[in-house]
C-alpha cells in the first residue's frame, strides 16, 4: 500500500508514476522480490499514453478505462475496493474533515488511519 497526499484541485494522472514508484517490495511466494505488481486498475482520470507507456515500460499491465469508449460500470468490478478503503478512512473524523493547515501533519494521520485498518484486518484473520 502507498499514500501520497495531493491537493484537492490536482489532477490525478500526473501522480500515477510517483505514486506505483511509492510500492514497497511485494514478496513473492518463490523467495525473490518483485517490485511492482502485474497489473494496475484505473478510472478514466488515468487515460492518457504517457501512463500507459510508463507502466509498461515498468513491466506493468494497465488496465485503464478509456475515455469516451468504455463505461465506468465496467470499473465496479475492482473500483469497490477503492471505494471501501476511502469509506473505511472516512471513519476517521480527522480524515473525512480536515482540519489541519500542515501536509505533514495530515499525511502522518493517513498513514496512522491506514495501519489501523491494516491491524484490524490481521485481527480479523
Amino acid at each position: 500500500m502507498a499514500v501520497l497526499l495531493t491537493g484537492a484541485n490536482r489532477q490525478d494522472s500526473p501522480v500515477l508514476m510517483p505514486l506505483v514508484e511509492a510500492v514497497p517490495l511485494i514478496k513473492t511466494q518463490r523467495g525473490g522480490r518483485r517490485k511492482r505488481p502485474k497489473k494496475l486498475h484505473g478510472d478514466k482520470g488515468y487515460d492518457f499514453g504517457v501512463n500507459r507507456r510508463a507502466l509498461r515500460a515498468r513491466g506493468i499491465t494497465p488496465r485503464i478505462a478509456r475515455r469516451g469508449i468504455e463505461s465506468k460500470e465496467r470499473l465496479g468490478r475492482y473500483r469497490w475496493v477503492v471505494e471501501r478503503d476511502f469509506a473505511w478512512l472516512n471513519q476517521f473524523k480527522r480524515l473525512a474533515i480536515r482540519y489541519e493547515r500542515r501536509g505533514d501533519i495530515y499525511e502522518g494521520f493517513v498513514h496512522l488511519g491506514c495501519s489501523l485498518i491494516c491491524l484490524n484486518a490481521l485481527h480479523w484473520e
